[in-house]
């Protein structure tokens, strides 16, 4: 799978994220800081990850900032991207299963190593199961990006 992927700092569990797409097998497209210490805006890194779903050049992204709430929260600006701030496997299980999410967000502060692996994997091994209630919800969404 084709992923875009972008943090604004370059953190341990962002080396642990990038390392473990890899082993599975994921094709990864970058954004961020290329060495330790050097940081770049959330917000740039956010679209980036974001406009890359959005237009089909990625099939999903994943972002991480210190809280993970400012990469979600600017993910979710750009049309046809469903961002989920997960920190916890069932949540990121949920926001794949009932709201068809397409970019992971996950807190550097928060998500310890075994975290984003689990996280990772619930991500990857669960997806949207079409049904009346979530794909009349999930056309409201489209709603309000209109």
């Amino acid at each position: 799978m084709k992923l875009a992927v972008g943090a604004d700092e370059r953190l341990h569990v962002v080396e642990v994220v990038l390392d473990y797409l890899r082993e599975k097998g994921h094709q990864v497209v970058w954004y961020g800081p290329e060495g330790e210490g050097e940081t770049v805006p959330w917000p740039q890194v956010a679209r980036q990850v974001a406009e890359d779903v959005a237009a089909g050049r990625a099939d999903e992204g994943v972002l991480l900032c210190w809280t993970g709430t400012g990469v979600s929260i600017a993910a979710n600006k750009v049309r046809g991207v469903r961002a989920a701030l997960c920190d916890d496997a069932e949540t990121a299980r949920g926001a794949r299963l009932w709201n068809d999410a397409n970019v992971l967000c996950l807190s550097m502060r928060r998500t310890s190593d075994v975290m984003a692996k689990e996280i990772l994997d619930a991500w990857f091994a669960t997806s949207d199961q079409p049904n009346p209630t979530d794909d009349a919800c999930l056309a409201l969404l489209r709603e309000l990006d209109e």
